[in-house]
C-alpha cells in the first residue's frame, strides 16, 4: 500500500446498523512494529521475482491485443496472470497472519483486534475478487 486511504461510507455488522470506522480501523499502520519486520521479508526475494514474472505475463498480454491475437487465446493468458496473482496475495496473507498477526495477538490489546481486523478484511477482498 503506497499510503492510508479513507472510507468515507459506513459499514455494517450483523447485529447493529451502519457505523463510521475510525481512521486507525480504515487505515492502519502500514509500517512494521518498531524494531520489527514485514511478515513477507523473509521471502522478499521470492515475492519480488514472482511480481516481475506477473509484470512480464501484463506486457505480454498488451502485445497479444496489439497483435490482435485471438480473443481465447488472451483470455487464456489473463487466466494465468489471475492465477499468479492470487497465489502472491494468498502467500502474503500467510506470512501476514503469521508473523503479523500472530505476533500482535501474542502481545494482546488493541493492536491484536486491528491485526485481527486487517486480516479479516483482507481476506472478504480477496474472496470478492
Amino acid at each position: 500500500m503506497l499510503g492510508p486511504r479513507l472510507r468515507s461510507t459506513p459499514t455494517q455488522t450483523h447485529s447493529e446498523g451502519p457505523k463510521q470506522m475510525t481512521a486507525q480501523q480504515v487505515a492502519p499502520s502500514t509500517t512494521a512494529p518498531e524494531g520489527g519486520t514485514h511478515g513477507y521479508m523473509s521471502s522478499k526475494e521470492e515475492y519480488l521475482r514472482r511480481l516481475k514474472r506477473i509484470e512480464g505475463q501484463a506486457r505480454g498480454l498488451q502485445n497479444m491485443v496489439h497483435d490482435e491475437k485471438y480473443c481465447i487465446d488472451i483470455l487464456t493468458q489473463v487466466s494465468a496472470m489471475t492465477r499468479a496473482l492470487e497465489s502472491v496475495s494468498l502467500a502474503l496473507l500467510d506470512d501476514h497472519m503469521s508473523h503479523c498477526v500472530l505476533e500482535a495477538a501474542t502481545t494482546g490489546g488493541e493492536e491484536a483486534q486491528v491485526k485481527l481486523k486487517e486480516a479479516s478484511d483482507a481476506i472478504a477482498r480477496l474472496v470478492r475478487s
